[in-house]
């Protein structure tokens, strides 16, 4: 492993470690459900069956099999009145109840002092389902204004704040330390557990919950990805519709999902003796100030993100050993990601695993940049990379290893997470085994 010189650019040397995940994804709830899925080879797409999608151009999504009133969190409403909790937030909770049950393990939960837990969770849309469930309720369904003023109606107002999904977090958990709720589309998820470890790199925090959530499957929803065609027409078979990297690729497939992880400095970790995952060790962010849904093919500020990341880590190209790839199976998100790959890490490129498990799992938005990151764990703790899905007809312009329709054993040190979103976005993410990096930072 080459020699570590990155800079850490005003952090601290504290040293983050992953000691706890939890994840909510399409088809069954969980971490091992979620595993299972996607190193299986089969896909959580299916048709939408919360409203009927029959008038939509993309008919299908990733739901998730998860009943709320498991989160605990109260579910029954007075007659007439509108639930103010959002499914996005009820959905963060399931994972971060299992991340924090997978921290603590048989030694103890990982922080005793509330205002050592900080909360960084990102969201792209928000409590947009909510939303238009109190539009309805307090309108008539459009048809007139219905507003008594009650004690209640403040349910209205926490529907229209991003930041009461870290309210309603920092109070189950008793959370009194730094609380940041990131919204930067879709690559909110990735962009939270960065800054999250920034967090603890500061000395801000001990412990941190880390994730994304997003719980998009509404008809407003599907008729905003529906007008600019960013979805997927492939209807009749909602399993290959997602298919990354693949020639025959038309669109995303819109999915709702959570995932949740226990950052902890690295010191306080081995104290109680936790079991650590992996370690996140590099983080970086860009944008193209370029345009709202378009790409440019060249991949350079995606590039740029994931280099910097590399350098933060202290790491060379060759220390990944796996790319967890956005690869949302857009026509253009797949070139321009392929192109950045070229770019930042060389000849290596054409040799290192990259997949894509939005081809298992869709892409829940601003959730999904945190579940990528606990597949990269995951697959760093079980040596095995999950494989793209529906990968059959190659594009010629998409060149590189995307681990097609098969899980690959091998051993992975280190995992680099990338995202791309809307607006120009870009981001990247290095975990790595705690034992590569030896006693000393």
């Amino acid at each position: 492993m080459s020699a570590r010189t990155g800079s850490r650019e005003r952090l601290t040397n504290r040293r983050v470690a992953i000691t706890g995940i939890g994840v909510v994804a399409p088809g069954s709830p969980g971490r091992e459900a979620f595993w299972s899925l996607i190193t299986s080879g089969r896909s959580g797409i299916r048709r939408l069956s919360r409203f009927d999608p029959s008038p939509f151009r993309s008919q299908i999504a990733g739901e998730c099999d998860v009943d709320e009133e498991s989160t605990g969190f109260p579910t029954d409403t007075v007659p007439g009145e509108v639930d103010p909790v959002d499914r996005s937030i009820r959905i963060a909770m399931a994972a971060t109840d299992e991340a924090l049950q997978d921290a603590a393990g048989n030694n103890g939960m990982p922080v005793g002092e509330s205002d050592r837990l900080g909360i960084s969770y990102g969201s792209a849309v928000g409590g947009s389902l909510r939303m238009v469930e109190l539009f309805d309720h307090f309108t008539d369904e459009g048809d007139q204004w219905l507003c008594p003023f009650g004690p209640k109606d403040e349910s209205l107002f926490e529907g229209l704040l991003p930041s009461t999904l870290g309210v309603h977090l920092a109070q189950r958990y008793d959370a009194t330390g730094p609380v940041s709720v990131v919204s930067a589309g879709c690559t909110s998820g990735l962009d939270a557990v960065g800054q999250g470890a920034e967090m603890i790199q500061r000395g801000e925090a001990q412990v941190v919950i880390a994730g994304g959530t997003d719980a998009p499957l509404s008809p407003i929803t599907v008729a905003c990805f529906d007008a600019i065609k960013a979805t997927s027409p492939s209807n009749e078979s909602p399993h290959a519709a997602s298919r990354p990297f693949d020639v025959k690729r038309n669109g995303f497939v819109l999915a709702e999902g959570a995932a949740t992880l226990i950052l902890e400095d690295l010191e306080h970790s081995r104290a109680r003796g936790a079991r650590v995952y992996a370690e996140v060790t590099g983080f970086a962010r860009t944008a193209n100030g370029y345009h709202m849904t378009g790409l440019s093919s060249e991949g350079t500020e995606l590039a740029t993100a994931i280099t910097k990341a590399l350098e933060r880590a202290g790491i060379s190209p060759e220390g990944i050993d796996y790319v967890n790839a956005h690869g949302s199976s857009t026509p253009q998100n797949d070139i321009h990601e392929t192109q950045a790959l070229k770019k930042a890490l060389g000849d290596h490129a054409h040799h290192v695993p990259i997949s894509s498990i939005k081809s298992s799992i869709g892409h829940s938005l601003g959730a999904v940049g945190a579940i990528e990151i606990a597949a990269c764990a995951l697959a760093i703790s079980e040596n095995l990379v999950p494989p793209t899905i529906n990968y059959t007809y190659p594009d010629e312009r998409c060149d590189l290893n995307y681990v097609p329709n098969a899980p690959l054993q091998r051993d992975v040190d280190g995992a680099l997470s990338t995202a791309s979103g809307f607006g120009g976005f870009q981001s990247a993410i290095v975990i790595e085994d705690s034992s590569r990096r030896g006693a000393a930072a």
